[in-house]
């Protein structure tokens, strides 16, 4: 047992050594990472430490710590602070340089001896190598234009980084990658023109911008005529394909137009047909009806004729007997007239003589005249019949026409919506002539009936021409005698009309001035009767167509200055004409 406590105090002191130590070394052990490195310097000398670790004493040990990782530097350079080009123009420039401290022993104890602690602030570590980064992209953009800078980045890049991979090796940092993040032109307003890489650099922009923006407006107005043609081209097109549908779409309508018309022409024509064969057929039942309607008629104006002869010449008869009997009462006054006055007896015979011969020639006269009627009334009613059958024939040819005119009329119609305009001047043509041939067949008919006409009522003057051709001299001086009678009141009117410039006449009863009267009574017709008669004879001797009406009485055997002969044939003639 006693030999035990030695050996557990020893033990023990050894353990407390042991400890006293490792905690010594657990403190003064100092370990490198992957992302820091550090280099001891003192006792013993400088030693890199990678990977690995070292006992650092407190005293005799100095250790510099290096990051081993991968850095972003960012430089920027714009503004006035912008790099010049081989073209003389500003670019503004934001470059990213990735560095890192190179994984050798060199090249960390150069790092730990030229950068010190700046590995672990990225800031500081700019600000000492930004230099060297400018310098190496003016260097570079010195050598290059600008339109190069931009189409030829990466050569930019590897020309950068080649120039500043040798200074960086120095410091012991070796260069990744350089990123060009950004690159444009400085503004105008950066460009000093005093400078004269500033002048020089602002008048070519100046042009390349003018340049293109020319080419710019020259290329904008090509593009818009480009496009206005474009739209112009693609315009038609669209017009070209409407109107060949529309084409199309009339071609199809005009097809079906000329099948549709087709059919109505058909149809058209057997209803012209049949409505020709009925109008026809009417116009021939409604000419034997108007035929035997004519027929009938002319047979009744025939009895008529007839009837009004045989009464006119009753009449004639029975106004004979009375006029027969009137002379024979007047005859037996005139002859107890006679008596007393001799001349006027004589007178009186022989105006009876020649009454009874004018009676004798007016009865034939009526005769011959009843014979004209006879013969007109005939002639008027072949006229008649003639104009009937001519308007007949007339009306079943306008009818006829009117039928064909409309089946044409409509048959051109159709071919007139099927050929357009012109079809439709045809068609009206056609109508037009047809119209005037109906027109002018009609005149032709009218004509024929006028002719008709004008010829029956030739016929008829001359039938009455002849007819008083055959009259005697005795019966035409009778029937002068007779118009002259019948115009005497007329005659006798106007010859007394200078009369009326007498304002008054006055009649004295004057005794034994002339012989008013005979020895026996009677009136002196030697003396011309009373002095009012004398006075009224002695004012018409004076009338102003004396002469005329002398000569036209004396025609008639009557004395022009015996009014009383005059008014006493004046009654005579009236009674006569009753």
């Amino acid at each position: 047992m006693e030999n035990l406590i030695p050996i557990l105090i020893i033990a023990g002191l050894v353990l407390v050594a042991l400890m006293t130590l490792g905690f010594i070394l657990a403190r003064l052990y100092k370990r490198a990472t992957k992302e820091v490195s550090f280099v001891r310097t003192g006792f013993s000398g400088e030693k890199v430490i990678v990977n690995g670790g070292a006992i650092v004493l407190p005293v005799l040990h100095e250790i510099i710590p290096v990051n081993m990782n991968t850095l972003r530097l960012e430089v920027r350079r714009a503004a006035e602070q912008a790099l010049i080009t081989r073209d003389r123009m500003r670019v503004d420039v934001t470059a990213e340089f990735y560095v890192r401290v190179k994984p050798l022993a060199e090249s960390i104890a150069n790092a730990a001896q030229t950068l010190g602690l700046k590995t672990m602030n990225p800031e500081e570590l700019k600000e000492l190598v930004e230099g060297k980064f400018v310098d190496a992209l003016r260097a570079v953009a010195a050598e290059m234009a600008m339109e190069e800078l931009h189409e030829k980045r990466v050569d930019f890049v590897q020309k950068v980084q080649q120039v500043v991979s040798e200074d960086l090796l120095k410091n012991g940092l070796e260069l990744e990658t350089v990123s060009l993040t950004g690159l444009d032109q400085t503004g105008f307003e950066h460009f000093n023109p005093q400078n004269a890489f500033d002048a020089e650099g602002l008048t070519k922009l100046t042009e390349a911008i003018e340049s293109r923006r020319k080419k710019r407006n020259d290329i904008e107005q090509d593009t818009e005529l480009a496009i206005k043609q474009k739209n112009l081209e693609a315009e038609r097109t669209k017009l070209q394909i409407s109107r060949e549908e529309e084409y199309a779409r009339l071609e199809q309508e005009r097809e079906i137009l000329i099948r549709k018309a087709s059919q109505s022409t058909e149809i058209a024509r057997e209803q012209a047909e049949k409505s020709r064969e009925a109008e026809e057929a009417a116009i021939a039942a409604k000419r034997e009806v108007d035929l035997k309607k004519i027929t009938a008629e002319r047979d009744i104006q025939n009895e008529n004729t007839q009837k009004e002869r045989a009464v006119r010449e009753m009449e004639i008869a029975k106004q004979r007997a009375v006029e027969e009997a009137e002379i024979e009462r007047r005859k037996a006054i005139e002859l107890a007239e006679q008596e007393r006055a001799i001349a006027v007896a004589e007178k009186s015979r022989a105006e009876s003589e020649a009454k009874a011969l004018a009676d004798k020639a007016r009865a034939e006269a009526v005769k011959e005249e009843e014979s004209v009627v006879t013969v007109r009334e005939t002639q008027r009613a072949e006229r008649e019949k003639a104009v009937e059958l001519v308007l007949a024939r007339q009306l079943a040819e306008k009818e006829a026409i009117g039928l064909t005119v409309a089946a044409e009329a409509e048959k051109r119609a159709a071919e007139d919506r099927a050929e357009a305009l012109r079809i439709a001047a045809h068609a009206d043509a056609e109508k037009a002539r047809l119209e005037a041939k109906g027109r002018a067949d009609a005149e032709v008919m009218l004509a024929d009936a006028l002719a008709r006409k004008y010829s029956v009522e030739a016929e008829g003057k001359r039938a009455v021409n002849e007819a008083a051709n055959t009259l005697s001299v005795e019966q035409i001086a009778m029937q002068i005698r007779m118009s002259l009678i019948q115009q005497l009141p007329e005659i006798i009117a106007q010859s007394v009309k200078p009369m009326e410039q007498i304002s008054d006449i006055k009649i004295l009863q004057v005794q034994g001035l002339g012989a008013g009267q005979g020895g026996n009574g009677e009136s002196a017709e030697a003396g011309n009767g009373s002095l009012a008669d004398q006075v009224v004879n002695s004012a018409l001797r004076y009338r102003a167509q004396a002469p005329l009406l002398d000569s036209l009485l004396a025609e008639i055997g009557l004395k022009a200055g015996d009014i009383n002969a005059l008014a006493q044939a004046t009654g005579q003639a009236s009674t006569r004409v009753s």
